[in-house]
């Protein structure tokens, strides 16, 4: 169960961060409302994560995996530039999530 909350809190925050350009600056209404409510329910979900996790290794997993996939949202759905040094960089923020996360349960 911990595992779903947290993949389901990376899920809303990546949603939210998806949806922030949409603000024009919290100056949409509808989009700042989605982004805000997405942030909460990220927070709640991993808070609630917590419960069976060390903080240090599900933060490192939440935060970790979101920015990879946000990076992936960007050049695949944004149309941001797309360099080898941006993939290698993935590449490095996955592993070191993998690693924390394989620490943290030996």
């Amino acid at each position: 169960m911990a595992w779903t909350l947290l993949v389901l809190a990376i899920a809303a925050e990546v949603a939210g961060t998806s949806v922030l350009p949409r603000t024009d600056g919290f100056r949409r209404a509808g989009p700042t409302a989605a982004v805000l409510g997405l942030y909460a329910l990220a927070l709640f979900l991993l808070a609630q994560s917590l419960r069976v996790f060390e903080v240090g290794v599900a933060y490192a997993l939440w935060a970790g995996l979101g920015t990879a996939a946000v990076a992936v949202i960007g050049m695949g759905l944004l149309g941001e530039r797309r360099s080898v040094g941006k993939v290698a960089g993935l590449g490095l923020v996955i592993a070191g999530a993998v690693l924390l996360n394989l620490a943290g349960t030996s």
